[in-house]
């Protein structure tokens, strides 16, 4: 992550006429998300509703006819590290890439549309990493415009882009070995400005749902607990194999087939060990379908409530938060935040809180004084901004 004041295209841009001696071809960033609500739902074929951050990933490249891939990226202190060139041909899962197996994945993935010349790449961003704002998906859809862009399939359309978040899914799935859902890629690549991705993961259906916070008088703060996660570890592939066999007992689909009205008969059908996963899912579900509704009726401050059951649920009953997630959301409920909740996979990363624009600075001000008394590492404190998706500089 670069944390210099250039915007991140204009670092790659740098960087790559530094390693090759000439300008890049082009340019594509995407975005980092924040997922206002709906968590691990997107792999039980649910509902999420995220929106993009100003922050993103950026790659500047150039095409190469020998099916080879360079990859360079600019690190937050300005220096440049190479990865030893690929032979696009010869990618493969299952090896042990270091920080290239991103790039390689997408690339490993797109050969099979046809896209197998090669490129040049250098990456430079600002999507904090390990913070739950979805920095290697944001890296993923970056390299798979740019190398679509390169082999001259730029400027995807609305349907090209859900089915390129489902070809950067399966890089990160069989690739890389992260068995993550859908939402961060279809994040970075089909949010716009000033609105929240309604998806239904199941159908691909997507409705972008206004959400202006400053108009209403309010904020999204997002709290960086600075605490790294890491979805390969074995936790969320443990939640993500129960919700799959509580389905499978179920007899359903996913359990996005479980209705509210029947969430008591399908807990007493599973083990007890499965059943706070199935009521999380659903319940999670309900909420953002009630969050979609509050904002279309403009009733941003109501949404406060449900952020907050939707944290409980996640420490509760998926058991995927972090003591500093938990300090975090109860700081900002103290210190009078409408609504907080933690975001992303769990097991450390970010929360975010609905505050009033004039009760911002003392949501803040308590967070750090709290993590301070408990002798965590200071949190990183930022107000969230619905952005645009991925594309070309």
């Amino acid at each position: 992550m670069t944390t210099r004041s250039e915007r991140p295209a204009v670092v790659a841009a740098e960087a790559f006429r530094t390693l090759h001696g000439h300008d890049p071809t082009g340019i594509w960033s995407a975005p980092g998300r924040v997922n206002l609500i709906g968590e691990h739902t997107d792999y039980n074929d649910g509902f999420v509703l995220p929106f993009a951050l100003p922050h993103r990933l950026a790659a500047a490249g150039a095409a190469r006819a020998d099916g080879v891939l360079t990859v360079a990226t600019v690190g937050s202190d300005g220096r440049i590290q190479q990865a030893e060139p690929l032979r696009v041909p010869q990618l493969r899962p299952g090896g042990d890439l270091g920080w290239v197996t991103y790039p390689a994945g997408v690339a490993w993935v797109l050969r099979e549309q046809g896209v197998d010349g090669g490129a040049d790449l250098v990456l430079a961003g600002d999507v904090p990493t390990g913070a739950g704002l979805s920095s290697s998906a944001a890296l993923e859809c970056a390299v798979a415009l740019a190398l679509l862009g390169l082999a001259g399939r730029d400027d995807p359309d609305d349907r090209a882009r859900a089915e390129i978040a489902r070809w950067a899914q399966r890089a990160e799935n069989e690739f890389v070995g992260v068995p993550t859902g859908v939402l961060d890629q279809m994040a970075s690549l089909c949010c716009v400005e000033g609105h929240a991705l309604f998806l239904d993961v199941r159908t691909g259906e997507r409705e972008q749902v206004p959400f202006d916070a400053a108009a209403a008088g309010l904020r999204v703060l997002v709290v960086d607990t600075r605490v790294k996660h890491a979805l390969g570890d074995s936790g969320y592939g443990d939640r993500r194999r129960g919700t799959e066999r509580a389905a499978e007992l179920l007899g359903v689909e996913a359990l996005r087939d479980v209705t509210p009205e029947g969430l008591p008969t399908a807990l007493d059908a599973v083990p007890a060990k499965l059943r706070p996963l199935v009521r999380h899912v659903v319940t999670e579900n309900e909420r953002v379908l009630r969050t979609v509704e509050l904002l279309a009726d403009g009733r941003l401050v109501d949404v406060g409530p449900l952020l907050d059951a939707s944290h409980r649920s996640l420490r509760d009953d998926y058991r995927v938060s972090a003591p500093e997630l938990d300090l975090a959301v109860d700081a900002a409920r103290e210190a009078g935040a409408l609504g907080a909740r933690m975001i992303g996979g769990g097991f450390g990363g970010s929360a975010i809180a609905l505050v009033r624009a004039d009760g911002q600075e003392a949501v803040e001000d308590a967070v750090t004084a709290g993590f301070a008394r408990a002798g965590f590492r200071a949190p990183r404190i930022f107000v969230a901004v619905p952005a645009a998706g991925a594309g070309r500089e």
